[in-house]
């Protein structure tokens, strides 16, 4: 049968990828444009097409908010256990070795003081490269301990959220710290001390149940995404459409959940702002 017999060409070597383009274009998360990085980059991480603000590091979120060399950080040192030993693939002990190495720091939230135009803060800021800036007991301790130096100086507590909710891996003593956090930011209340929470992109979960959206002013990013469950959770749930743009940050100011939304390249302003007002 060699009729059916095809002799194959000969195959020429592929020619060697150009490195030189890779990593200077990035795709929108939201308008799903291809946009310049450079271009990003030069523009405060905000994409030029649709102003969506791409995700930021905590340094630079530090550095954008605070008077430059003023933030020193707090108890850096805390990192988790893992009381419950628990296994799903790997081990809790393992992934939380894995994110310490990528990312450089204990977990998923940095504290601490600095200067915003010369007044003093206290700052914390979600980490949410390390397991989507979940909350476990390390985040919740530290918080309330930036909480409790705030009520002993006096100072303003500013937090800004990139989290994907409460962390699993510690069960109902992650769950505890929605209780535990709430109850430390009543207490600047009771203080008549501000509270000032900014929700970045995403701000989902068990932090944006609790913490989150207790702010005496509550400011998001432009687009960015916030809610409790997941869209496609929720449609599934309640079987019917959900709005366009829902959970994103210009469908809650419309709807009373947020006070304010505030480009990042204005945000030191705003807060300077409040901050003096307060």
């Amino acid at each position: 049968m060699a009729w059916f017999k095809k002799e194959k060409a000969p195959e020429s070597a592929a020619p060697p990828r150009s490195k030189g383009g890779e990593g200077m274009w990035l795709k929108c998360n939201h308008c799903r444009e291809i946009v310049y990085r450079k271009e990003v980059d030069r523009n405060n991480k905000v994409c030029p097409k649709c102003d969506y603000h791409f995700p930021i590091s905590v340094m630079e979120r530090i550095g954008l908010l605070v008077d430059l060399g003023t933030f020193k950080e707090w108890d850096k040192e805390l990192e988790p256990r893992d009381p419950l030993d628990f296994h799903d693939t790997k081990s809790y002990k393992e992934r939380v070795k894995a994110q310490q190495e990528k990312t450089g720091r204990k977990d998923a939230l940095v504290i601490g003081e600095g200067l915003i135009t010369g007044r003093r803060v206290v700052l914390c800021v979600f980490d949410f490269s390390f397991m989507g800036g979940s909350m476990g007991s390390v985040v919740g301790e530290k918080l309330c301990r930036a909480i409790d130096r705030a009520l002993a100086d006096k100072l303003p507590v500013i937090l800004v959220t990139a989290s994907g909710g409460a962390r699993m891996q510690e069960g109902i003593l992650s769950l505890m710290q929605m209780a535990k956090t709430s109850a430390a930011v009543a207490k600047l209340g009771e203080a008549k001390l501000p509270f000032i929470s900014i929700l970045a992109d995403p701000t989902f979960g068990g932090v944006t149940a609790s913490v989150a959206m207790l702010g005496d002013v509550i400011i998001a990013e432009p687009k960015a995404l916030i809610g409790f469950a997941g869209p496609r959770v929720i449609e599934q749930t309640i079987k019917q459409q959900l709005p366009d743009q829902f959970q994103r940050a210009e469908f809650l100011l419309e709807h009373g959940m947020i006070d304010m939304i505030v480009e990042r390249k204005q945000l030191k302003d705003t807060l300077s702002t409040l901050v003096n007002h307060f």
